[in-house]
């Protein structure tokens, strides 16, 4: 069981700039592909980004590519999604999702049903 646990949310004013971090528990972390999902208002769970097992491989939206940035430290157990120039259309439950056996793998993710573990989520709100 992996449990996952989110942080950095909170409320900005568009333009500025939030990191999230999502802390994963358990020693195989590496062997993760790891993700980040957002759900608004009245809207379904989307995918942001994602990221393999080692960091080589990421990849975006492209409602925020250019501007977002994900990254992880497999000695820390901690993925990133660092957000620049936030736009009130990125206000939203940030979700970080782990898919084990990812170890060895250059493939992306981008689909809900891709990930096993999923953590609380982290609120973003952007007011304009």
């Amino acid at each position: 069981q992996v449990q996952l646990v989110e942080s950095g949310g909170g409320l900005v004013q568009a333009g500025v700039s939030l990191r999230l971090s999502c802390a994963a528990s358990g020693r195989t972390f590496s062997n993760y592909a790891m993700g980040w999902f957002r759900q608004a208002p009245g809207k379904e769970r989307e995918f942001v980004a994602t990221i393999n097992w080692s960091g080589s491989i990421t990849y975006y939206a492209d409602s925020v590519k250019g501007r977002f940035t994900i990254s992880r430290d497999n000695a820390k157990n901690t993925v990133y999604l660092q957000m620049n120039s936030l736009k009130p259309e990125d206000t939203a439950l940030y979700y970080c999702a782990a898919r084990p056996g990812s170890y060895g793998s250059y493939i992306y993710y981008t689909k809900i049903n891709d990930y096993t573990y999923w953590g609380q989520g982290t609120q973003v709100t952007v007011s304009s």
